[in-house]
């Protein structure tokens, strides 16, 4: 009967260890949610907001503002993970977005709610990044698809129901609301991780020194040329004196930056992130994905109204589908990457990403609505394809003490390309307006003309023409992820054993 204890010990360890598991990959899952959430939830309040609080001229910082602060702060969360524990960088940016959750629902005016979201970015920037790490902790890598696969479908129900729960909030209870939401879900994920999570104590943490100085300096610079992004092209010209002045500013910050990053003893971004050429190539190939991905997340709902004649709703649906497609391919990914590889799984994704956004302008004009829908399909399935395996491939790489800095690097690049992306096909959309239109207007004017039905069949065709050039951009980049990929990748990642 003793010689069965012991087999029954362990057991009820391993018993115990699945559910204590299961529990952290649960709060990992509603961290993850309020990221995912926020924006798409925001979004559809904006009119209520604008009419409480005014400030309609500056609206648009309320997500400009937090997606700075998350992009700026992911290094350095990602070097905090990998220096003190996971644990303590996500109870830190949880507790942080949910009190700036709470300050913005307080807000009194649009300037201090738009201070609030910043201070919620400050938060969303460990909830990102950390999430991810862990999920790499978490599973050896033949389970890591599991939780990647989750986190996918996390925010896949996110862009489908935050626009509706946003509105629902909005119109029957009040926009304050969509902020308050955020408190209970987070502190369920908080006590969760406070119980659940147990990190093992390592003993370089206890004499671990922090780069507060790369820290400033990275903010900083980050800070300036995300803003000159955002703004250059919006509140004033690209050659006007603002632009030239931050863009200035930031390249002097850069140096500043590769001073103090040399430097120090543990920066907060390291060299040997750039100089492994399986790190640099994801980076690069991630930082593509956010520039491809601004086409139809931005543009293709302006599409679908103005030239297909669709209601909000029906065109939210036909942007809404490739969140379906995504995560289903992102979890069968693992039957293809063990057979030929993270890199060539990539490369077909990616390839087909290529040629499904280079077909976008040669769908017929006006054309029906199930075409831009179908290739959104299939758009989502080849970009599952093409992210999930890099992101498994490159954090296979790496152990325990450079996850952190590697997943954020990672994030952080994809993060920049959005904002670039926005920026640059922003202007490649008014400028093949203008010559359309005889050199006036802009994509939001026009747009505004066309829903007050004052608009000529003209202008529709020349906002088709606008949309078809974004795509034949985003083709661009995928082009060039595809390039960088096959270049600069290795054939076979060079995994670390678990």
């Amino acid at each position: 009967m003793g010689s069965t204890t012991p087999a029954v010990r362990g057991g009820a360890g391993r018993r115990q260890g699945t559910r204590r598991r299961g529990a952290v990959v649960a709060a990992l899952m509603l961290a993850m949610a309020l990221a995912a959430l926020d924006s798409t939830v925001v979004s559809t309040a904006v009119p209520q907001i604008v009419g409480d609080l005014g400030g309609f001229s500056v609206f648009s910082w309320l997500f400009s503002g937090y997606l700075l602060a998350v992009t700026v702060t992911l290094p350095v969360y990602g070097k905090l993970s990998d220096t003190f524990g996971r644990k303590p960088v996500l109870v830190v940016g949880a507790a942080v977005f949910l009190l700036g959750s709470l300050l913005c629902a307080l807000a009194w005016n649009m300037g201090a709610l738009i201070a609030f979201r910043i201070v919620q970015g400050l938060g969303g920037g460990a909830l990102q990044g950390t999430v991810q790490t862990l999920a790499a902790d978490l599973y050896p890598l033949a389970e890591r698809p599991k939780i990647q696969s989750k986190l996918s479908t996390v925010w896949a129900v996110s862009a489908v129901a935050g626009p509706g729960l946003g509105g629902v909030l909005a119109a029957y209870a009040d926009w304050r609301w969509i902020f308050l939401v955020n408190l209970p879900i987070g502190a369920a994920a908080l006590w969760l991780i406070v119980r659940h999570l147990h990190e093992p104590e390592r003993e370089e943490t206890r004499h671990a020194r922090v780069d507060w100085a790369g820290a400033l300096a990275v903010f900083a610079c980050g800070g300036v040329l995300l803003t000159a992004l955002v703004q250059g092209g919006v509140a004033w010209p690209w050659l006007s004196a603002p632009s030239l002045a931050l863009f200035g500013t930031g390249l002097a910050l850069v140096a500043v930056v590769v001073r103090v990053e040399r430097r120090a003893a543990a920066p907060i971004i390291p060299g040997w992130v750039w100089r492994r050429r399986t790190i640099a190539a994801v980076n690069l190939a991630l930082g593509a994905l956010g520039l491809l991905m601004v086409a139809p997340s931005v543009f293709l709902p302006t599409y679908a109204q103005s030239v297909l004649g669709l209601a909000p709703v029906a065109a939210g649906f036909v942007l809404s589908v490739w969140t379906l497609s995504w995560p289903v391919s992102a979890a069968l990914s693992q039957h293809v990457y063990r057979r030929i590889g993270f890199r060539d799984t990539a490369l077909l994704g990616i390839g087909l990403a290529t040629l499904i956004l280079f077909a976008f302008p040669f769908l017929p004009y006006p054309g029906s609505w199930w075409q831009p829908t179908l290739l959104m399909l299939l758009l989502g399935g080849a970009l599952g394809l093409f992210q999930l395996p890099l992101i498994v491939g490159v954090q296979s790489t790496v152990g325990w003490s450079e996850r952190g800095t590697t997943t954020a690097s990672v994030l952080f690049c994809r993060q920049t390309g959005q904002t670039l992306g926005a920026s640059l096909f922003g202007a490649v959309a008014n400028g093949v307006l203008a010559a359309r239109l005889g050199g006036a207007g802009d994509l939001d004017s026009v747009t505004r003309a066309l829903d007050d039905g004052t608009a000529p069949e003209a202008t529709r065709r020349a906002i088709a023409g606008a949309v078809h050039a974004v795509y034949l951009g985003a083709a661009g980049a995928a082009a060039l992820a595809f390039v960088v990929l096959l270049v600069v990748a290795p054939r076979r990642f060079p995994v670390l054993q678990d």
